[in-house]
């Protein structure tokens, strides 16, 4: 097996309070937890923590897409609307394309536990050949998204050229469509 054939997640914590060490990350160990439990496939992890800073944020996707080949980069934290939750505005300036119907969907996912799901600016996007997805910074929220769109990711992933991505089925199917020559 070539390093190609191995998925590369980058997950980056936005989070003044967690990188000065003020509180522990849960949110990117969360993250993280959840992939180890629903992977099949080969896959290898990168973890960054940053300061809710737009410029680290868009630094630390970066790094982890073109420095560690990342395919999947799952931010944390900085989705609201407070004045230092900017990690939308970073992800929408590092990359070329974006994909509205994960926002749309996580948003919906979160109404169904909150009313305050509406003030979330959860957005994601494509660089290069991957995929760039902002999840809010509760554990909670994070597994409750997670375990509805994750179903996607890996097609999307095929889609723009990255390796291919297989889960538990009785976790998580990953949702491909038929071949019409079957």
């Amino acid at each position: 097996m070539s390093n190609l054939d191995v998925c590369r997640f980058g997950i980056l914590t936005a989070s003044d309070r967690a990188a000065e060490g003020i509180y522990e990350d849960k949110s990117g160990p969360e993250i993280e937890n959840f992939l180890k439990e629903v992977l099949t496939s080969p896959w290898k992890i990168y973890r960054l923590l940053t300061a809710d800073n737009k410029e680290d944020i868009e630094n630390g996707i970066i790094e982890l897409i073109d420095k560690e080949m990342c395919n999947v980069v799952i931010t944390t934290g900085g989705t609201g609307p407070a004045v230092r939750d900017v990690t939308p505005e970073a992800t929408e300036s590092v990359c070329e394309r974006m994909l509205p119907g994960f926002g749309e969907e996580m948003r919906r996912i979160s109404l169904e536990y909150v009313p305050t799901a509406v003030l979330s600016r959860q957005t994601a996007g494509i660089r290069g050949e991957c995929l760039v997805i902002n999840l809010p910074g509760s554990p909670r929220s994070i597994r409750e998204i997670l375990d509805r769109i994750f179903a996607s990711i890996p097609y999307c992933v095929d889609l723009i050229g990255g390796p291919y991505i297989d889960t538990n089925p009785e976790l998580i199917e990953s949702f491909r469509p038929r071949n019409k020559k079957e």
